[in-house]
């Protein structure tokens, strides 16, 4: 092989790198990686603590600990790092979720049950979730759900409201719930109580559980706010 022809050859190798190097990304040793985590957990935990909006990137670098060059070098825009932790955080977690409905096809009171036990368990075992969802997500002005919503549709949701209208027409679940509304109240049962048990799990004031929360929840579902006797 000639000096030249090995030359190209480099540049197609490090040409299609490139290509395949992920959004903020760059080529580098392992701590590059690890800085990299780093911004992400932090923006990660900024965002879910005050806003996107009211989160600067200044902001980010500053509670990392690096400086706003070294931030840049990895994100350029706010847009680029909202990209970047929509497809590598909130995305796989928001897909740990799935596949309830597909579990239970034919009883849909099981199936909500265990969706929203997954959603308790995503959020207890990754704690920004629920106070970003709750911040960014239930507002329809919030940054990360229109970024989702830009980005992916609202086919997912569409396709969740189908299993309601068909369990309904199939007269396995209440005529009177309006699909629109039925996940917003599952979150609502799940993740608002869930943000509030972290908050009281740190100070020490609760003697709530998930196991109590989950029963809670599963009560609700199955058997409404009456009596038993009525």
């Amino acid at each position: 092989m000639s000096p030249q022809n090995g030359s190209k050859n480099s540049e197609k190798i490090a040409s299609g790198d490139q290509k395949r190097r992920r959004p903020g990304r760059p080529a580098g040793a392992s701590k590059s990686v690890d800085k990299r985590d780093l911004l992400l957990d932090t923006a990660l935990k900024l965002f879910s603590n005050q806003g996107i909006a009211q989160t600067p990137l200044s902001a980010i670098a500053t509670e990392a600990g690096v400086t706003p060059a070294m931030l840049h070098y990895y994100f350029k825009t706010r847009e680029q790092l909202l990209d970047v932790l929509i497809d590598e955080r909130y995305m796989p977690v928001r897909a740990s979720m799935g596949g309830a409905f597909e579990m239970h096809p034919n009883d849909p009171v099981s199936a909500l049950t265990a969706l929203t036990q997954k959603f308790i368990d995503a959020s207890l075992e990754h704690p920004w979730f629920a106070p970003l969802w709750i911040r960014e997500v239930l507002s329809e002005t919030g940054l990360l759900k229109q970024r989702i919503d830009a980005r992916f549709g609202t086919k997912e949701s569409e396709a969740a409201q189908m299993w309601i209208r068909k369990w309904q027409d199939e007269g396995r679940l209440n005529p009177d719930i309006e699909p629109e509304f039925l996940f917003i109240s599952l979150f609502g049962l799940t993740l608002l109580p869930v943000a509030r048990l972290q908050n009281d799990l740190r100070s020490g004031s609760t003697s709530l559980t998930s196991e109590r929360l989950s029963r809670h929840i599963a009560a609700l579902l199955k058997s409404g706010v009456g009596s038993r006797e009525s």
